[in-house]
């Protein structure tokens, strides 16, 4: 086994290792073959919810991007590059001219309209926390012409560019104007797109097994691939995801040459691959991940800030950390809702979360808020190797906070499945639960779901918070870097105040993959594009 190990996940300059990331991978050209070439590939998580604009699961936005296309996308630089279209902004900066290049075509054949771009923008608009400010001031979204659309705005929006062409959490996906007519608030129920792979419906078994195959019809762009930017080249003709919850048993099968790529590598098992002749253990990712703990502010007892402020005292990073991860290497210890190590990183008012667990201090809150014993329902994945241990630790803590505790565990898909429900705890409801996110996802207002403050209209937990929400609107208005840093600030004061969630600080995860697979674009988000595989 050769182990590619992470540069500086320990310190508080992760994003340092992304300037030495490039000589991850080596390039190696794979062999013609004639016989057909499959990839198998065991994910974080198994694939149920197959709309990647209704949920914000990790393993749905991946399919996305095996399925769909989107207008334009960041590159590893984090500029917008054109992608589907290219555009022009008007000197005013009110209009966005954007125009479809030649060649785009759905998987059943019917060419990439400007009216398709304009219901699949709509209907992301709708669900996702940078589209809802960028259609607060939208004047039009039109179509004029089969491949040209038009933007207008009320006034300038200076980070429009960076919120349709951001990797996650929901790409603004381009489905046909029929998928996408589909309420937002109802899954869809057809999956045609026009990117590089196509969905084998039949062969789908939901969270189990999901194939894609190579769509034919499909014309890169002529750029070098970085990141979701450039050439999407197919080199393979068939993807197949299967679902394998037990980690060494996946792991197994990697050193067997039974899979070929695995998404997480768990710690702790990372020396049963030691002496796996064919097989490389490294990080894609060197930004790395954060994980937190999200309430729900609908249902007693998080509707109370107060209560909340308590559950945030009773957790403690460096314990929850040293638990996911065991090797110091791999985590750090950050405050900062928008990453350590990003421009808008700023770590004020979370001493109580980085400083260690303080369960008087829970308590106390406790007493002056009122707390009449309400379990906390506590929702516990069993099947994500980056989740397993967070709802244990914080279920653990919190009761020696003063809170009382009821944990159930689930599958991720369940979580996922079941957060997205506003039910009361009785009718299935809950009260918290702890996901992760890439430090891209989160390293600016617009971006970080978890500061969207709009009621039913938020991410789940449902935060009804006015003050945030002119926070953000004051973001899009500053008109320097400097001006934008001192808002995220105050949103930083404010989340940790309002405890809109935990931050539970950061963490490296190392991928495995055989040797055969070469070309693998050093990326947040795991693609199949470009990828090759060699003969073994």
């Amino acid at each position: 086994m050769k182990t590619l190990r992470p540069n500086l996940p320990g310190s508080r300059t992760l994003a340092a290792a992304l300037l030495a990331s490039g000589a991850l991978l080596a390039p190696a050209a794979a062999p013609a073959q004639e016989d057909e070439t499959t990839i198998t590939a065991v994910m974080h998580s198994g694939l149920r919810v197959l709309d990647p604009v209704i949920t914000t699961a990790h393993i749905t936005r991946n399919h996305g991007y095996m399925v769909y296309d989107v207008l334009t996308a960041v590159n590893e630089d984090f500029e917008p590059q054109p992608q589907m279209a290219d555009w022009e902004v008007s000197d005013d900066g009110l209009t966005y001219t954007f125009t479809l290049r030649d060649g785009l075509m759905f998987h059943d054949g019917a060419p990439v309209t400007a009216a398709d771009a304009v219901a699949s923008l709509n209907r992301w608009g709708n669900r996702d926390s940078g589209g809802q400010l960028i259609f607060d001031v939208t004047e039009s979204l039109e179509a004029q012409d089969e491949k040209t659309l038009v933007w207008t705005l009320t006034e300038p929006f200076p980070p429009l560019m960076d919120v349709i062409s951001k990797q996650s959490a929901v790409p603004p996906f381009i489905m046909p104007a029929r998928v996408a007519e589909t309420s937002p608030d109802e899954t869809i129920t057809e999956y045609v797109g026009s990117g590089p792979f196509i969905f084998n419906e039949e062969e789908y078994e939901p969270g189990v097994s999901v194939t894609y195959e190579k769509f034919d019809d499909y014309v890169p762009r002529e750029e070098d691939p970085s990141w979701m930017a450039g050439g999407k080249v197919v080199n393979v003709d068939r993807v197949v995801w299967t679902t394998m919850p037990d980690n060494l048993t996946a792991m197994n099968a990697l050193a067997a040459g039974e899979i070929d790529y695995l998404e997480q590598v768990q710690i702790d098992l990372m020396p049963i691959l030691e002496n796996a002749p064919g097989v490389t253990v490294e990080m894609r990712d060197p930004l790395g991940y954060v994980t937190i703990g999200r309430p729900n502010f609908l249902h007693p007892p998080f509707d109370n800030k107060q209560i909340r402020q308590a559950a945030l005292a009773a957790l403690g990073q460096e314990q929850m950390l040293a638990t996911m991860q065991g090797d110091p290497e791999y985590y750090n210890v950050c405050g900062a809702i928008f990453g350590c190590a990003t421009p808008l990183g700023d770590e004020s008012g979370s001493e109580i979360v980085t400083g260690g667990p303080d369960p008087e201090r829970s308590k106390e809150l406790l007493e002056e808020a009122g707390y009449d014993g309400t379990p906390v329902v506590l929702m516990a994945p069993t099947d994500v190797v980056s989740l397993v241990n967070q709802p244990v630790v914080a279920a653990q803590a919190l009761r020696e906070g003063g809170f009382e505790v009821e944990m159930q565990s689930m599958d991720w898909q369940s979580v996922v499945q079941r957060r997205a429900q506003q039910a009361p705890i009785g009718e299935g409801g809950w009260n918290m639960f702890f996901t992760n996110w890439m430090v891209p996802e989160i390293s600016d207002p617009l971006i970080n779901v978890m500061v969207n403050g709009r009621g039913d209209d938020a991410w789940f937990g449902w935060p009804d918070d006015p003050e945030i929400e002119e926070m953000r609107a004051a973001f899009v208005a500053a008109e320097s870097a400097e001006a934008q840093k001192e808002v995220a600030v105050e949103i930083q004061e404010h989340v940790m105040d309002n405890v809109n969630y935990i931050m539970m600080g950061e963490y490296l995860i190392p991928q495995a993959r055989r040797d055969a697979i070469q070309n693998m674009i050093q990326s947040p988000v795991p693609v199949f594009w470009n990828m090759t595989k060699d003969a073994e």
